[in-house]
C-alpha cells in the first residue's frame, strides 16, 4: 500500500513541475473596462450633439457582446439593432465596416453571405497595442456621419 501512494506520488510529480510555469505562457493583452467604454461613448455622443444628429451608439468587447449603449432621444427603433450590429461587425471581422461596404459597392455580393454582417459604413475598431480589443457601433444619420461619430469616440484609443 505504501509502495503504491509513493509510486503515485513520484509519478504526480513531473506534472505539478509543469504546471506552475503556464502562467508564465499567458498571453498579456489590454481589455476594455466600462470607465474606458463610457468615455469612448461620451466623445462619440459629444461629436453627435456637435453636429445636431441624433444617433444610437453601442460599444462592444472583443466578443462583440454589449458593454455600453446610448440611445438619443428621437432615434428610429431600427437604430438599436442597427448600431450593436455594426460594433459586432467590426469586432467580429477585425474591419471597420466601410472595408466590407466598398467591397459590397464593387460588385462582390459575397459579403452578403458572411454570417452577422453589417456591411455598412458607422463600425469602426478599437484597437490597443495593435490589437483590436472592441469597436464601437452608431446608427440614426447618414452612414458616413454615422462613422463620423464613431470615429470621434475610437479616438481615444489612438496612440
Amino acid at each position: 500500500m505504501l509502495r503504491t501512494a509513493l509510486i503515485c506520488l513520484l509519478a504526480a510529480l513531473p506534472l505539478a513541475t509543469h504546471a506552475a510555469p503556464l502562467n508564465n505562457q499567458l498571453t498579456q493583452r489590454a481589455v476594455l473596462n466600462l470607465g474606458v467604454v463610457k468615455q469612448i461613448a461620451a466623445a462619440a455622443e459629444a461629436e453627435a450633439r456637435k453636429n445636431n444628429w441624433n444617433v444610437s451608439i453601442a460599444v462592444v468587447d472583443e466578443a462583440g457582446q454589449l458593454m455600453h449603449f446610448i440611445r438619443m432621444d428621437d432615434t428610429a427603433n431600427s437604430t438599436i439593432i442597427v448600431a450593436q450590429g455594426k460594433a459586432r461587425h467590426a469586432v467580429n471581422y477585425r474591419r471597420d465596416t466601410k472595408f466590407h461596404q466598398d467591397i459590397l459597392e464593387k460588385g462582390n455580393a459575397v459579403v452578403l453571405g458572411l454570417p452577422d454582417s453589417l456591411p455598412v459604413e458607422g463600425g469602426i475598431r478599437l484597437v490597443a497595442d495593435g490589437k483590436v480589443i472592441g469597436a464601437i457601433g452608431v446608427a440614426g444619420v447618414q452612414a458616413s456621419q454615422d462613422a463620423q461619430i464613431a470615429r470621434a469616440g475610437a479616438a481615444l484609443l489612438k496612440e
